[in-house]
């Protein structure tokens, strides 16, 4: 095929493939078209992790923001949805041992309570309160393994992984309606 007939094959099979609904993965949108500014307050900690909320929220900001269509605050009025954040809970786990038996890698494990709402339909679109998160991670085997805020202290990227995680787990689940 030549010429204008192969133009315009090229043309109907791209036409055809741009409306059959592809779309890159994690790009999804379920989301109202009226949504364009969206409040995350800050999250709250009812964990024993220190700081995980502070990294967490900048983590989902950034997140939203990433994706081209929204507008982010730290404020729950003048916007059109606002997604809220409890962490409820940290659980740290030892993984890996020494020869001398001390934990060597340990998983982080981050269960929230996440709700994001429509604030101008006035409707829960997303909720999940038992939200899960996990990062694995390596320790100094100099740190004192007893104390646990030490550990995170000197480990501070785990943190930011794990924020940085759950920042595309959650704003996949809420765009992409799971």
């Amino acid at each position: 095929m030549r010429g204008p007939g192969r133009f315009l094959a090229l043309v109907t099979l791209a036409a055809a493939t741009a409306a059959c609904g592809y779309a890159l993965a994690g790009r999804g949108n379920a989301l109202p078209s009226h949504i364009k500014r969206i409040g995350v307050p800050a999250f709250v900690n009812a964990s024993t992790f220190p700081e995980v909320d502070i990294a967490l929220t900048e983590a989902v900001r950034q997140e939203f923001q990433s994706r081209g269509r929204f507008a982010t605050t730290p404020d729950s009025t003048g916007v059109d949805a606002v997604l809220t954040g409890v962490v409820a809970r940290a659980d740290i786990r030892p993984l890996t041992f020494t020869a001398n038996n001390q934990a060597s890698s340990y998983s982080l494990t981050l269960t929230l309570n996440v709700e994001f709402k429509d604030l101008v339909d006035d409707k829960i679109l997303w909720a999940n309160p038992t939200f899960r998160s996990s990062e694995e991670y390596q320790v100094p085997v100099s740190a004192d393994l007893g104390n646990i805020t030490a550990l995170v202290t000197q480990i501070p990227n785990a943190r930011e992984r794990l924020a940085k995680k759950f920042a595309r787990e959650v704003v996949s689940s809420i765009l992409e309606a799971f």
